[in-house]
C-alpha cells in the first residue's frame, strides 16, 4: 500500500513524543515534518530520533531567511542530515534561494509563499503588495525562477500556483484541515480532498492526526479518505 502524500507536522512538546509520532503515523504517510521549535530544542538529534529505522522522508522546516552567505551555510550544515525537504522563504531573494538550491544539491529546496496565517490586512501592514493570490504567484514565479525545485503554499492558492509554475514543481500546501477540523492560527485553508484536486502534491497535517487520541488511526483514516477520492469513490 503507497503511503499517502501527507506531511505530519511533529510539533510535539518533548522529542520522545515527536518520535512516538512519527513510529504510529510512518506505516500510513511518506513523510513527517520537523519544524523551528523542534529542531532548535533539540538539534540534529531530532532528525535521527523521527526518522527512527523507516524509510519516510524528512521535511526540514527551518524557513531560512538572511542574507545569501548566511542561508548557504545554514543549508550546508543541515545537508548532512539528509533531509528530503528544506524550507526557505521565497522573500529572501532569487540570490538567497539560490544560495541554498547549491549549497544542499541532494535535498528538494521548498521556498515558502505567503505563509497560511496570513490575511489581506496582514499582507497590507508588512508591505507586500496583495492580494494574497497575486503575492504567492509573484513569488512562487521568482522562487522557481531561482531554482527552488518546491513550493510552499496555501491550498487555495495551488491551482493558480500549479499554473503558473507548470506540473514539475512540487506543490505542499499546509493549512489542511479535514471536514469539521478546528482551522486554529491559519486563515486560507481545505480540506485534503480539496487540496490534492487544486494540484498539491504534498500535504502538511498536524494536530488533526497529532491531537487525535491514536495519531496512528487517525493519519490512516485520512490516507483511506483520499485513497477513495483517488480512485473516484465517495
Amino acid at each position: 500500500m503507497t503511503a499517502a502524500p501527507i506531511a505530519v507536522a511533529l510539533d510535539a512538546p518533548d522529542l520522545e513524543t515527536a518520535a512516538r509520532w512519527a513510529t504510529q503515523v510512518t506505516p500510513h504517510v511518506s513523510t513527517v515534518k520537523v519544524g523551528l521549535e523542534l529542531y532548535l530544542r533539540y538539534g540534529p538529534d531530532v532528525i535521527a530520533s523521527v526518522r527512527g529505522a523507516s524509510r519516510v522522508q524528512v521535511f526540514l522546516d527551518l524557513k531560512l531567511h538572511d542574507i545569501p552567505a548566511t542561508v548557504r551555510g545554514a543549508a550546508r550544515a543541515v545537508a548532512r542530515l539528509r533531509p528530503s525537504y528544506l524550507t526557505v522563504h521565497a522573500a529572501g531573494g532569487p540570490a538567497m534561494i539560490r544560495a541554498a538550491v547549491e549549497a544542499a544539491p541532494a535535498t528538494t529546496i521548498a521556498a515558502v509563499t505567503v505563509l497560511t496565517s496570513l490575511r489581506e490586512a496582514d499582507l497590507t501592514a508588512i508591505g507586500l503588495e496583495g492580494p494574497a493570490p497575486d503575492a504567492v504567484r509573484r513569488l512562487a514565479t521568482l522562487a522557481v525562477e531561482a531554482g527552488a525545485q518546491a513550493l510552499v503554499c496555501s491550498p487555495q492558492e495551488a491551482a493558480a500556483v500549479r499554473a503558473e509554475v507548470g506540473p514539475d514543481i512540487t506543490l505542499i500546501t499546509p493549512g489542511v484541515r479535514p471536514a469539521g477540523a478546528d482551522v486554529q492560527d491559519q486563515a486560507r485553508v481545505a480540506t485534503p480532498e480539496q487540496a490534492l484536486a487544486a494540484g498539491a502534491d504534498l500535504l502538511v497535517i498536524g494536530r488533526p492526526i497529532t491531537g487525535a487520541p491514536d495519531p496512528g488511526a487517525a493519519a490512516a483514516g485520512i490516507a483511506a479518505a483520499l485513497r477513495r477520492t483517488s480512485a473516484g469513490t465517495p
